[in-house]
């Protein structure tokens, strides 16, 4: 049982990055999916989740409207599309999965059962 994360990458300030979650051993479709992110110096953070809330998608006021996760059950992975890249978006990106509840906190990465290894996305000119 595992998720593998990949897709990150140095990129210019304004560029885009798609970072894919792929699940083995396990079927996702019982599973919301959340990103997070560690800064170098920082507390991980939370930066969005899908079918964590109502079965919709739910965004960190830092990435909104520059972030789309998306998921292909078909395929077992989920997607994070990255656009208009900060600076301050450089950070390793973990995906992780939890059991589809009705009430949890999405934000808590406590409330995760799989954890992804880490992809590193650099954004720098």
């Amino acid at each position: 049982v595992q998720l593998q994360a990949s897709g990150g990458g140095l990129v210019q300030p304004g560029g885009s990055l798609r970072l894919s979650c792929v699940a083995s051993g396990f079927t996702l479709d019982y599973y919301a999916i959340g990103w997070f992110r560690q800064a170098p110096g920082k507390e991980r953070e939370w930066v969005t989740c899908i079918s964590c809330k109502d079965g919709g998608t739910v965004y960190a006021d830092s990435v909104k409207d520059r972030v789309t996760i998306f998921r292909d059950n078909g395929k077992n992975t989920a997607y994070l599309q990255m656009n208009r890249l900060k600076r301050e978006d450089t950070a390793v990106y973990y995906c992780a999965a939890a059991p589809i509840r009705t009430q949890y906190d999405f934000r808590d990465e406590n409330e995760y059962r799989y954890w992804g290894q880490g992809t590193q996305v650099t954004v720098s000119s």
